[in-house]
């Protein structure tokens, strides 16, 4: 959720989609996502849409959240129509979603299920702070329907959580999916974050050992980025830490690789592995493959049919536009033929199942046969019609799809 908003074209006010966007509604997986924008703290290196108590000002209350973000929900309704579209899957991330009391987060869902319904078998997820749960709130979000927990790790190592601003004990995460696990969780995610600065090899194996011996069945690990206008970016350019090394960083991601394949796991996207296919995150592989979602919340983004569309991003403005029944889209796309194709592209060539080689662009089979012979690509699935990375080619993705596209 990147906290400066792109232009586009105007939103209506009654938030109206063109007609293209509603072609097919209903034939494509459609989901939800809920931002739910506040936050102790704020963590060095975040630059998502995320306020503090100090930072909302006039307008805006973490009080009233839940009953604003219902109002968004019941817009979605009035936009999409009477067309049928069974909830698949609901993701509530942040900001830290559990900062809200639990009996708000069920009223969100609930409200979901009420205008749209909940799939048979729907995924329901939060994001969590570890120590933003109790036992007690993880059985009341278990109760009132939610049935996965993504909880942010990061480090198991009290000094490198120390340079990502992180306040949680380095135990908390562990305890905090035990917690789930007694609550009826089934399903629990845990966020790592590798080369961090002043995190060495032994670091990183030690976050891993700890994650895996936590027993969550979802682990994502994602290289630390340094964006612009956080308080990391201003302390590297300061010169009190180093850049990360895009060399650690590989060196990094291949550590996990062989510790989280040797416990079970196994990747199904560039920075994701689990278990089982039971235990993949189905909402972000909506997201992978070409779904449906609205997005609910300041700063929030949409899609429906090609139509990609994000709201204004504070929330006083936020709740000031749904007091008076307008849509708080703040500007929105259609996607031409040409950029879909290049997207789905750029998502799918991440999973484990690949692209078929038979929708790549005329222009990009040299590519993809120099890739190939330079050991980016699976010679087996090639040879059945697929682009699947190989473990060199997770590492080089993104310059590969570059080369793709």
């Amino acid at each position: 959720m990147p906290s400066v908003l792109p232009d586009g074209d105007p939103v209506p006010a009654s938030g109206e989609l063109p007609s293209s966007a509603l072609d097919g509604l209903g034939s494509r997986p459609f989901g939800f996502y809920v931002h739910v924008p506040f936050c102790v703290t704020r963590c060095g290196y975040c630059d998502f849409n995320t306020y503090t108590a100090a930072e909302l000002g006039p307008g805006a209350s973490q009080r009233d959240y839940a009953s604003t973000a219902i109002e968004e929900v019941r817009l979605a309704r009035r936009v999409l129509g009477d067309a049928e579209l069974p909830v698949e899957t609901v993701f509530f991330g942040g900001g830290t979603p559990t900062l809200l009391p639990p009996d708000d987060l069920v009223r969100i869902l609930h409200a979901i299920d009420e205008e749209f319904g909940l799939a048979a078998g729907a995924e329901v997820s939060t994001e969590a702070n570890p120590e933003s749960v109790t036992q007690e709130t993880l059985e009341v979000l278990r109760d009132g329907g939610f049935t996965r927990m993504s909880f942010g790790m990061q480090s198991a190592r009290e000094h490198v959580l120390a340079v990502l601003d992180r306040r949680h004990t380095p135990g908390r995460a562990a305890a905090a999916v035990q917690e789930a696990r007694k609550a009826g969780f089934d399903h629990v995610n845990l966020d790592l974050i590798y080369s961090t600065p002043g995190e060495t090899d032994d670091d990183w194996r030690a976050s891993l050992d700890a994650a895996l011996a936590a027993g969550p069945d979802h682990i994502s690990a994602y290289s630390l980025i340094v964006e612009e206008g956080t308080r990391l970016a201003a302390r590297i350019r300061r010169g009190e830490l180093p850049m990360p090394d895009d060399d650690v960083a590989a060196d990094r991601y291949l550590i996990a690789e062989e510790m989280l394949t040797s416990a079970g796991f196994r990747w199904y996207e560039v920075s994701n592995w689990a278990v089982s296919d039971e235990a993949r995150c189905r909402h972000n592989l909506l997201y992978w493959t070409g779904g449906d979602w609205w997005g609910v919340g300041p700063g929030a983004h949409s899609h429906v049919g090609g139509t990609r569309w994000w709201n204004v991003k504070h929330p006083a403005s936020y709740a000031a536009r749904l007091a008076v029944g307008e849509s708080p889209g703040y500007a929105r796309e259609e996607l031409a033929a040409d950029d879909r194709a290049v997207e789905r592209l750029m998502l799918e060539l991440r999973l484990a199942s690949g692209f078929p080689l038979a929708d790549l662009r005329p222009s990009a089979r040299t590519a993809c046969a120099r890739a190939l012979a330079d050991g980016l690509l699976d010679v087996e699935p090639f040879k059945r019609g697929r682009a699947v990375l190989t473990l060199r080619g997770r590492l080089l993705a993104d310059a590969l799809i570059r080369d793709l596209t």
